[in-house]
């Protein structure tokens, strides 16, 4: 819901009633992952999308439906069977869409949504879709509160439990309960949206690969960070895509402000004097991506120094150096793509190699 939040939210504050309907569970190669949405306004306008065109056109019927009866539905579009699903996929995957109307009525809490996003303060949406009890109820689940009720306070405290853990790891799915919260159980299908801060990527190095980097990793979503001791050169405006532009020795400020499991690092400086004790830091954080830019004498010597300075093997593997993927990358703009590249393929498990030259699904699974 994120990507059509600032849409549905101008309708929605100007009390109109609109269809929303919510990717809430995929199977096989299904086109987008859970919280994919897609909203359709009273008059017919259309933002966002749960498949990328294999199925909105059915979605936007039962979307105007929604808004026609007053209803929330879950439906399922998969493969083309007219017995078992309502439409054809042509990936082959199914997806489960929860559609519902959204007012002021039947969404209380969405401007506390939207106004956390806003200011990047952690929150999850538990939406009841199926089961017995209050289909289309939602509660607010912050780190250190809660709002509205999904029925019983059993049901509402173990949404609590599972919301808090899956908005720490910004996790988003269904889960399912038994009326009144029970574990073992299943009637009541819960689906619950986190809406967590975006992840942060810290470009080191104010080069002109750097500006490419930054610019690239905004549009993956991104919170990016541009660091180097040179005032000289880490300035706003030749990195305008950066959220921040820092004047500091990179290890100074990495060690104050730390990482975290979905952090990118990105070493761009391949000067040994800020690489080596920055990596000293990055390679002993929780990080999800680490790489060095560098020629491969670059980083022989770098790696040569790093086991001086004390760094184990283990932390060493950590270290994706030279950085990016082999795709033939020689301008900033392209060595930008190929490190995007390499941190899309650490995330969801992929190969880099060619489709065309692999088999099985081609969406992977998010990697532990």
């Amino acid at each position: 819901m994120r990507d059509v939040l600032d849409s549905i939210h101008t309708w929605y504050s100007s009390g109109e009633t609109f269809g929303l309907a919510t990717v809430v569970s995929t199977f096989r190669s299904a086109p987008r992952e859970p919280g994919a949405a897609m909203a359709v306004s009273p008059g017919g306008e259309v933002v966002g999308s749960v498949s990328g065109g294999c199925v909105e056109g059915a979605v936007y019927e039962a979307a105007q439906e929604a808004i026609r009866t007053g209803r929330p539905v879950l439906e399922k579009y998969g493969v083309s069977d007219d017995d078992a699903f309502a439409v054809g996929l042509t990936c082959g995957g199914i997806l489960h869409v929860f559609v519902e109307p959204v007012s002021r009525e039947t969404f209380p809490g969405l401007d506390e949504v939207a106004a956390a996003v806003r200011e990047r303060r952690p929150v999850s949406v538990a939406t009841t879709i199926s089961g017995p009890g209050r289909v289309g109820a939602h509660r607010l689940i912050w780190p250190d509160g809660a709002a509205g009720s999904l029925g019983p306070a059993g049901l509402d405290a173990a949404v609590d439990d599972d919301a808090r853990g899956m908005l720490a790891q910004g996790a988003t799915g269904e889960r399912h309960y038994g009326p009144n919260g029970e574990r073992r159980m299943d009637e009541v299908g819960v689906f619950v949206q986190s809406f967590a801060p975006p992840p942060t990527m810290l470009v080191f190095g104010a080069i002109d690969f750097a500006a490419a980097v930054a610019r690239i990793g905004r549009f993956l979503g991104y919170r990016v960070i541009v660091c180097d001791a040179r005032g000289t050169f880490a300035t706003k405006s030749r990195f305008p895509d950066a959220d921040e532009v820092v004047v500091e020795w990179p290890h100074r400020f990495l060690a104050r402000t730390g990482a975290d499991g979905r952090t990118a690092i990105c070493v761009l400086t391949h000067d040994p004097k800020f690489d080596v004790p920055l990596l000293e830091v990055a390679l002993r954080t929780p990080a999800g991506y680490i790489g060095a830019m560098g020629s491969r004498r670059t980083h022989d010597d770098r790696m040569k120094r790093l086991r001086e300075a004390g760094l184990t093997e283990e932390e060493l593997a950590r270290l994706h150096s030279p950085i990016g993927l082999d795709i033939g990358a020689r301008t900033p703009e392209e060595t930008a793509v190929s490190i995007a590249a390499e941190l899309i393929r650490d995330r969801w498990g992929g190969t880099g190699r060619p489709l065309g030259a692999t088999e099985g699904r081609i969406h992977g699974t998010l990697a532990p």
